[in-house]
């Protein structure tokens, strides 16, 4: 045992009694004898962690109260891990952080910075600001902390993870903070914009009828990043913690909070001969350095530790492509931690989603590294369905493709139908309804002067640009959305859809909100109460019909007996009528017609199976109630007149 001299005044004691410590875990973990620190940093010199029991909420005075012990690398330090453990600490409520010193060769890749005091990597649990967007806390810190006083959580004696196979899943993607951060919601103050805001809100997703959701985001993230030093979006609170890059910026303005001052030569990638300068295939800045064994086993980590702590049932991967780069930013075809992420055991029973490209240009949508288990966010099935249902010529094989489940994309090995997720609309981008109701992007309240957002979004906004009056224009947005709508939720594969689309949420134009915590982006509660009966109506018994009907999920691709082309037109540009039958023995068959011609197309329907008769469930052309009939509506013969731009659905029952 040894005895260090503090010469700071503490809460702690005027002298900390310390042991070695051991190497194994990483973080704050409890000892028989002690709390134990460990921290990786293979580059560093000198270590010194930082201790304080500061009045609960008083971080701001953490400074006056920090204690500094220096790790001897003699005594603390195995391989390139740094470790010591302290007696006599309180076993919940202390902040800790470390200054790191090393090498100030910026040439070499080393961002070194003892004047700053870091977060642990491993910290499990964060101290800084407790309340979102607290502006006097801006400049705040971040310590890590623990508490070995909390019991595990109660899952309760009859609770099963639901378990809900691939195929049958209907993904709703939702931002926590936004669901609930309006007023409309009509929550306390106090849980807007929280998790218990969405756990008071779970009977709309339970009405809605989706069974995942996809929350953004989960993890401990800055929301005053674009406020640390004037840019056109100083104006805004961002929302984004991913696995691909840290909150840290670029060498210009870097926020030095952990990583960088850790070991930055490990933790992201480097330019090899522009002086070390940070690579950036993220688009934010830098990019972590996913495939080096030390980054990639604290991804693993974190993974295991979402899983068996908060029992998550499974992960979509931000800009995943850049997990399949190598240390010097190059792709891989076999990434290491792609491949440990499919095999691990912790992670086995977790549904694990890619958005298969980065802001490098790694566009791998079909060609992800899959091992089987990995599914894709399927761009292509959203540019695609896009193009066909506003209109556009050449697009009728391609759509045709896409609703039949991608085989073109994903029927490889053992690949499955629902390794596609499969989508129209999603966080970035226009919503649903500005999809129908914009031809440009309209970003002037991002600051950027229109320059940011993408220019390709495939939208046609139906005769007018933005709001009208126009009643022709607005029911011909109404039908459009139906129609998008209908397709998403017929296709093979796993459909997921985005947060208030079921009540035609509108950004206004803007594709690219991310950054906006206002009306832009929060739930309107009033406006889906105004559309229950109408547009969230249609949308819910849409998502319904198809949990009731597995000819829509299959866990094999479509062969031969399963799907008729009522179509002889494949090789005709200007076609933008398709049509087919989708054929299920046990619950009937159901046929499909979707008409993006600008005038009506009369349709000869099929003979109906033996002893059946064909029931309209859907004519999106029709007003609510009549444009979904869920028992159906009889007497369907031999032809049906369908309206421009509309799409129909029938149903074989006895």
């Amino acid at each position: 045992m040894m005895e260090e001299e503090i010469s700071q005044i503490s809460e702690i004691s005027p002298s900390v009694k310390v042991s070695p410590g051991q190497s194994f875990p990483l973080g704050a973990s409890e000892l028989e004898n002690g709390i134990n620190f460990a921290i990786f940093s293979q580059h560093a010199s000198l270590v010194t962690l930082c201790l304080s029991v500061p009045e609960r909420g008083k971080i701001q005075d953490v400074d006056a109260a920090m204690v500094e012990i220096k790790l001897d690398p003699r005594i603390n330090k195995t391989g390139d891990i740094w470790h010591i453990c302290v007696e006599d600490l309180p076993r919940s409520g202390v902040l800790y952080g470390y200054r790191i010193d090393g090498p100030q060769g910026w040439q070499q890749g080393h961002r070194f910075d003892s004047g700053i005091i870091l977060l642990d990597p491993y910290a499990k649990l964060v101290e800084g600001r407790r309340y979102f967007g607290d502006t006097i806390k801006k400049m705040s810190k971040f310590l890590g902390t623990y508490d070995f006083t909390a019991l595990p959580f109660d899952w309760g004696t009859d609770y099963k993870f639901p378990d809900i196979p691939e195929k049958d899943l209907v993904i709703y993607e939702m931002n926590v903070r936004a669901f609930t951060a309006d007023e409309s919601s009509g929550l306390d103050p106090d849980i807007r914009g929280s998790y218990l805001g969405v756990i008071d809100k779970i009977p709309h997703l339970l009405e809605l009828g989706i069974n995942a959701v996809e929350l953004l985001p989960v993890f401990e993230f800055d929301e005053f990043e674009f406020q640390r030093h004037p840019n056109p979006r100083d104006h805004l609170v961002i929302l984004d913690v991913v696995y691909n890059h840290t909150n840290e910026a670029d060498d210009n303005h870097p926020y030095t909070t952990s990583f960088r001052g850790v070991d930055n030569k490990v933790y992201y990638m480097l330019e090899v001969d522009n002086n070390s300068q940070l690579l950036n295939f993220s688009g934010c800045g830098n990019t972590l350095n996913c495939n080096h064994p030390v980054v990639m086993e604290l991804i693993l980590d974190s993974l295991r530790h979402w899983v068996l702590e908060y029992h998550v049932d499974g992960f979509r991967f931000d800009l995943a492509s850049v997990l399949c780069r190598g240390t010097n930013g190059a792709p891989l075809n076999a990434p290491p931690l792609v491949k440990a992420i499919a095999k691990d055991a912790v992670l086995s029973r977790c549904k694990i989603i890619a958005e298969p490209w980065d802001c490098g240009g790694l566009y791998l949508v079909g060609r992800f590294p899959n091992w089987d288990r990995w599914a894709e966010w399927n761009g292509k099935y959203r540019d695609d369905i896009r193009s066909f249902v506003k209109g556009d010529s050449g697009m009728k094989g391609s759509f045709a493709t896409r609703v039949a489940g991608s085989s073109d994309l994903y029927q490889v090995n053992k690949r499955k139908p629902y390794h596609g997720i499969n989508f129209v609309i999603a966080h970035d981008g226009f919503t649903l309804y500005d999809l129908v109701s914009y031809n440009f992007k309209h970003n002037d309240a991002n600051g950027e002067g229109g320059r940011d957002g993408s220019n390709d979004n495939f939208s046609w906004n139906c005769g007018h640009e933005g709001e009208t009056s126009d009643p022709n224009i607005k029911s011909l947005r109404t039908r459009q959305m139906k129609n998008f709508h209908l397709a998403l939720m017929i296709s093979q594969g796993t459909p997921m859809m985005l947060m208030g689309d079921e009540y035609a949420h509108t950004r206004h134009g803007n594709n690219n909100s991310y950054g906006h915590d206002t009306a832009i982006n929060h739930f309107q509660w009033e406006q889906l109460e105004a559309k229950k009966d109408s547009h969230f109506r249609f949308f819910s018994e849409m998502i319904k019909f198809r949990m009731r009907h597995p000819t829509f999920g299959r866990d094999k691709f479509l062969g031969k007996g399963d799907i008729t082309w009522h179509e002889d037109n494949w090789d005709n540009y200007e076609s933008r009528f398709l049509a087919f039958t989708l054929h299920d023995a046990n619950l009937g068959d159901i046929y499909l017609a979707f008409n993006a011609h600008d005038y009506f197309v009369k349709a000869a329907i099929p003979s109906p199976p033996h002893k059946r008769q064909w029931y309209r469930v859907v004519d999106t052309n029709l007003k609510s109630p009549d444009d979904f009939v869920p028992d159906g509506v009889p007497g369907i013969k031999g032809t049906y007149n369908i309206a421009p731009y509309a799409s129909i659905l029938l149903e074989a029952k006895p």
